[in-house]
């Protein structure tokens, strides 16, 4: 029995399955929002907004599944991973570039290691944020203890 590939463009797409991808990404940035202005986790307003990321990345697999079902055959793994890399990499880059600037333009108070990172080290950072270049807790330069300092998403 022959499988036939079917062209991408004939495959139904599950809408709903969209808008709920959609929705647990907006809880996720929602819990970050309200965790930034928290006491505590006991006036958090979406204490457990932390596992719509595990529902996002089931959602996601599914979906990445779904469309790339009748290509593993054709497609090897460096074709799958480069699809992926022009995919999301435009936007990682984006990201740490805007991380970068929020952080150079938001010397305020609190925000002491902001006038006290040297520019060749914030440059630094940028680059290996770019290439998803995971930094050690040492070279943190908002003092939070991230791996991803511009960009915490990143992960």
């Amino acid at each position: 029995m022959a499988s036939e590939a079917i062209p991408l463009s004939s495959k139904p797409r599950f809408e709903i399955l969209d808008g709920l991808r959609g929705v647990a990404a907006m809880i996720v940035v929602a819990f970050h929002l309200f965790e930034t202005y928290s006491s505590g986790s006991s006036d958090q307003i979406l204490n457990h907004g932390y596992l719509a990321v595990d529902f996002f990345f089931v959602l996601s697999g599914f979906v990445i599944g779904y469309a790339y079902d009748d290509r593993w055959g054709r497609m090897t793994t460096w074709d799958f991973f480069k699809r992926r890399l022009i995919r999301l990499q435009p936007m990682v880059i984006l990201g740490s570039l805007i991380g970068a600037f929020w952080f150079y333009f938001s010397a305020a108070p609190g925000f002491e290691l902001v006038m006290q990172t040297p520019w060749w080290k914030l440059l630094l950072i940028l680059v290996l944020g770019c290439i998803m270049f995971p930094t050690p807790p040492s070279m943190d330069i908002r003092g939070w203890k991230e791996i991803n300092s511009l960009n915490g998403a990143q992960w």
